[in-house]
């Protein structure tokens, strides 16, 4: 879906999820976050830098088992107008390839391309991105109260919470 027909509401936050392809991880915290959020307080959008031409099927097939269906999400350019729109740019998996906006909050999740891998690395990957959104979303209090959380487990290392180098510029 492009950025159009994720509007934002007129008083809540944006948060603009940013990696290199917007095929993979950006596509999943999106869709994760627009679930969590209360759309009042906050909504997100994603974006790459080189967008793919489609989402990485892979990517697809480990959210459909989650309930969130991303067949018919279209990667979207990032521009400098998508940029400026948001309230926290989280990038993801673009090193110093990220974009930087001085005055904007950001925060980098280094996370690997999920394109081309198994899926059942795909979905380890899927289930740490949804706990780090949660875990932003409940950091941020835009948690959004009447709906259930997606089904998630804990990582590969039986651990929970974000991967190890994550960090986070927050409030």
């Amino acid at each position: 879906m492009g950025a159009e027909g994720r509007g934002r509401p007129a008083s809540g936050e944006r948060v603009l999820f940013a990696c290199a392809t917007d095929a993979g991880h950006a596509q999943m915290a999106a869709a994760f976050f627009n679930l969590l959020a209360d759309p009042t307080r906050a909504t997100a959008l994603s974006a790459g830098m080189e967008p793919a031409d489609r989402v990485h099927p892979e990517v697809v097939a480990a959210m459909k088992e989650v309930g969130v269906d991303l067949s018919a999400a279209r990667p979207t350019r990032l521009t400098t107008e998508l940029m400026r729109g948001a309230s926290l740019l989280v990038t993801i998996g673009c090193g110093e390839e990220c974009p930087y906006v001085l005055g904007l909050r950001t925060e980098d999740w280094p996370l690997g391309d999920p394109g081309g891998q198994p899926l059942e690395r795909v979905r380890e990957m899927r289930d740490d991105v949804g706990l780090m959104v949660a875990q932003l979303v409940s950091t941020w209090g835009w948690v959004r109260s009447s709906r259930p959380l997606p089904r998630i487990s804990p990582r590969a290392d039986g651990r929970r919470g974000p991967p190890p180098g994550w960090r986070r510029d927050g409030p």
